[in-house]
């Protein structure tokens, strides 16, 4: 085995956790993105819906874009084909009329009511190998994680 192998193999124990988690991930998301292409839809707009609904049906844009983890620039292209489909509208904001509010439209509520179900139920069959004590202690975990000092 030559150093750069030894290397990349012989990981320490955070390396290891870290790509574990990424590799997980990838695979968990893979499943509700073969859902929505299956559906002729694209994750990454339903995600964009889905925070907007969580948000109480509007947002602003940088708002939403710091929630997704793109750019103030890249978020105007993710909207760009969701308005054009009708499924969110844009329009400008009643305290700072130089902002725009993004809203969700009935068309796009009724695709997330439509689809999300099915979709839960396709992501909660690959986890169904946690029971509930081990999903409370996977969230926990990640909520560790993901808070930042």
């Amino acid at each position: 085995m030559d150093h750069l192998q030894q290397f990349v193999l012989n990981q320490p124990l955070h390396t290891k956790a870290f790509f574990t988690l990424v590799e997980a991930t990838a695979n968990l998301v893979s499943v509700s993105e073969k859902y929505w292409q299956s559906k002729g839809l694209n994750g990454a707009r339903i995600r964009i819906l889905v925070e907007i609904s969580k948000q109480g049906g509007a947002i602003l844009p940088s708002t939403l874009a710091h929630i997704i983890g793109v750019t103030k620039a890249n978020i105007s292209m993710l909207l760009t084909p969701l308005e054009r489909d009708g499924l969110i509208t844009r329009s400008n904001d009643t305290k700072d009329g130089r902002k725009s509010v993004i809203s969700i439209t009935t068309e796009g509520q009724q695709l997330l009511l439509e689809h999300l179900p099915e979709n839960r139920q396709a992501v909660a069959e690959r986890m169904k190998n946690l029971n509930d004590q081990e999903l409370h202690q996977l969230i926990f975990l990640l909520q560790k994680l993901s808070t930042f000092e």
